[in-house]
């Protein structure tokens, strides 16, 4: 795909995907271009690490402003006042949510943070009952949902190490989707997987494994962190159970900014496991009845009340996203993560790098694995280079090149300056050691 994208007749160098030249004229055709002047990229920096934390937008900005201006405009009036009501705010996002999960609108809600949500929806899913009694996850997933998932074990008096079955990986990397079936015994009553794998960015096929689950009578939820926001997803016309995500990353929101949850509507409504003043039905909520009335949407998931401060940016983040559309932002994001796989196989062959992820577009997330013995020095020299990367225990570099704010010649730049750490090997003058916060 690299070499055929320009007219045969002009410059060879403009031809040549391993120069700086092609990415020059890919950024040039490239239709979501604009969109990178709606963030704050710091000069000199190549940000390739929004698979873990996503960069300010400009409109995220307006949106968290807008509602401080709330405050002090309206003071407690600001709950039913103001362009975004407080009171209303986490539905008022739905509209433009849904789509990025492939939902129906009162089958999403933004609320809580992923590890709560995860809580929120076992202790609503989790029934075991005669032999069912087990859970199935992947022993690559994500640490806090192993947490979460041990402790609903816990709550019921099953011990996790019989109840909790984590498919393994041959490889340490990635999943197969065959294993994870072969699990799907009538022991189990619940499964929660990742979409995306946060080290390696395998793609899991969710409609293959969720039809599989549904054929032995079993419910499946899915963990949408690192895919929410990088690729388009289907989950009402999956049949998927629930889902959770956090905003964060891809989706640009914020440090800490709230997450959101998918309850598919044949569940609905629905008693959550979790009961809370801010899941009760918005008509009746203030009645303050010791009788909860839950709304009969996924409004009722919410537990306490919203962070508002944390929750704003969001309402200006997904403006950009319903511009730019999901599908383009995808194909984009292909694209880029293509291009920079190009350039380590033919920049970083010799050099001990080894591309974790899977190379087909249909089983890969938003972001390239770099698996590499001195991982952690090349991290850190790629920071003092300008390159903000991501390290994963024991020796994977996680670059993300985002659709929305990265260019193919910030890629290009970024595997050129890889290059010469290697080359004039500046890592070695690093420590081997990760820092407390990889």
């Amino acid at each position: 795909m690299f070499g055929h994208n320009f007219n045969e007749r002009g410059d060879r160098m403009a031809r040549d995907p391993l120069t700086r030249e092609w990415a020059e004229k890919m950024d040039q055709t490239d239709e979501l271009s604009s969109f990178r002047k709606e963030f704050y990229i710091q000069e000199g920096t190549i940000y390739l690490n929004g698979n873990s934390l996503g960069l300010l937008s400009k409109r995220a900005e307006a949106s968290l402003h807008a509602q401080l201006e709330s405050w002090q405009r309206y003071g407690i009036d600001g709950w039913t006042q103001g362009k975004r009501p407080w009171f209303f705010l986490a539905e008022s996002l739905r509209g433009s949510l849904a789509p990025l999960v492939g939902a129906k609108e009162h089958e999403v809600i933004v609320t809580g943070s992923t590890t709560v949500n995860i809580h929120q929806l076992l202790a609503t899913f989790f029934r075991p009952q005669g032999q069912r009694t087990k859970i199935v996850a992947d022993a690559l997933t994500f640490p806090s949902d192993i947490y979460a998932l041990q402790s609903q074990l816990r709550l019921f008096g099953l011990d996790p190490e019989t109840h909790l079955i984590q498919v393994q990986s041959r490889d340490g990397r990635l999943l197969d989707e065959e294993e994870i079936i072969r699990q799907l015994t009538d022991e189990v009553a619940l499964v929660l997987l990742p979409t995306v794998l946060y080290g390696s960015g395998q793609r899991l096929d969710i409609e293959r494994v969720t039809k599989a689950a549904h054929e032995r009578g079993i419910v499946i939820g899915w963990d949408a962190c690192h895919s929410i926001g990088a690729m388009p997803h289907e989950f009402h016309r999956w049949g998927v159970d629930f889902a959770v995500w956090c905003s964060y990353k891809y989706l640009n929101s914020g440090p800490g900014s709230v997450g959101g949850l998918f309850v598919h509507e044949k569940h609905l409504p629905a008693l959550p496991g979790l009961a809370g003043w801010f899941g009760s039905d918005k008509e009746r909520q203030f009645d303050m009845e010791h009788t909860f009335n839950p709304a009969g949407d996924a409004g009722a998931f919410q537990i306490g009340t919203p962070h508002i401060l944390s929750m704003a940016p969001i309402a200006g983040s997904l403006e950009l996203f319903a511009e730019a559309g999901i599908d383009r932002i995808r194909a984009k994001s292909l694209r880029l993560t293509n291009y920079l796989m190009a350039l380590v196989d033919g920049w970083l062959a010799g050099m001990g790098f080894e591309i974790a992820n899977p190379r087909e577009d249909e089983r890969r997330g938003g972001h390239v694995a770099l698996v590499h013995p001195d991982a952690v020095r090349i991290c850190k020299a790629l920071k003092e280079e300008g390159v903000i990367p991501d390290f994963r225990a024991p020796d994977m570099i996680r670059l993300a090149p985002t659709a929305l704010y990265t260019s193919f010649v910030e890629v290009w730049e970024a595997v050129n300056r890889l290059k010469r750490i290697m080359t004039d090997k500046t890592y070695e003058q690093f420590p081997n050691k990760r820092g407390v916060v990889a």
